[in-house]
């Protein structure tokens, strides 16, 4: 099982980026998808994420300004993010969890069990 994140880089603030995150080794078709990202010298902290049963939940940092969707065919999950702030800038992570778990527990690390390399994001003021 793979999982492999692109479409990082640097923006200024107000702008915008589409995070991509390809999965590969399995059907996802049944599997939760998220996002997380960490900043430096921050914990790794909960983006949002894609449940095809429960459907998606969203940190409230960035509620209203982030999406996040699926391409079930081509195992892809992007997060369209808007509105960027400095505030923003870390390394983003997908992640994938094929044990089902409730929606409520969606929003910790612990519920998913593949992780993508990550990749940068960053916003200038």
């Amino acid at each position: 099982v793979q999982l492999q994140a692109f479409g990082g880089g640097l923006v200024q603030a107000g702008g915008s980026l589409r995070l991509s995150c390809a999965a590969s080794g399995r059907a996802f078709r049944d599997v939760h998808m998220g996002w997380f990202r960490q900043a430096p010298g921050k914990e790794r902290e909960f983006v949002a994420t894609l449940s095809r049963s429960q459907g998606n939940r969203y940190a409230d940092s960035v509620k209203g300004r982030f999406t996040i969707s699926r391409d079930y065919a081509g195992n892809i999950v992007y997060l369209q993010m808007s509105r960027l702030e400095p505030e923003d800038t870390a390394v983003y992570y997908c992640a994938a969890g094929s044990r089902r778990i409730v929606f409520s527990m969606l929003d910790t690390a612990t519920a998913y069990d593949y992780w993508g390399q990550g990749t940068q994001v960053t916003v200038s003021s």
